[in-house]
């Protein structure tokens, strides 16, 4: 992480990747400028698999009785379904 201020050791080449006996030393630079890519494809990810898990062969299935779906459904039919948005406005 403190590649570009030399390192946090002696054989940090900024902006590679080196291997000294058998250890591998990597040296990225503005590694904060890499996190929101990161994040971005996880976010990504997991809204993927989050529809995938309620689409079948076209088709939106919303199945009440899973777990992942029950706790993100806000309202099913007309009617909010979700305790914590019911306890939040005092229904």
């Amino acid at each position: 992480l403190a590649a570009e201020q030399g390192g946090n050791c002696e054989v940090t080449e900024p902006g590679k990747t080196v291997e000294i006996g058998g250890v591998v030393v990597s040296g990225p630079l503005n590694v904060p400028s890499s996190i929101p890519h990161h994040s971005s494809q996880m976010f990504s990810k997991n809204i993927t698999n989050f529809f995938q898990l309620m689409v079948k062969d076209g088709k939106l299935i919303t199945d009440v009785e899973d777990e992942i779906v029950q706790e993100s459904m806000v309202t099913n039919n007309g009617e909010i379904v979700n305790s914590q948005i019911k306890e939040t406005l005092g229904l």
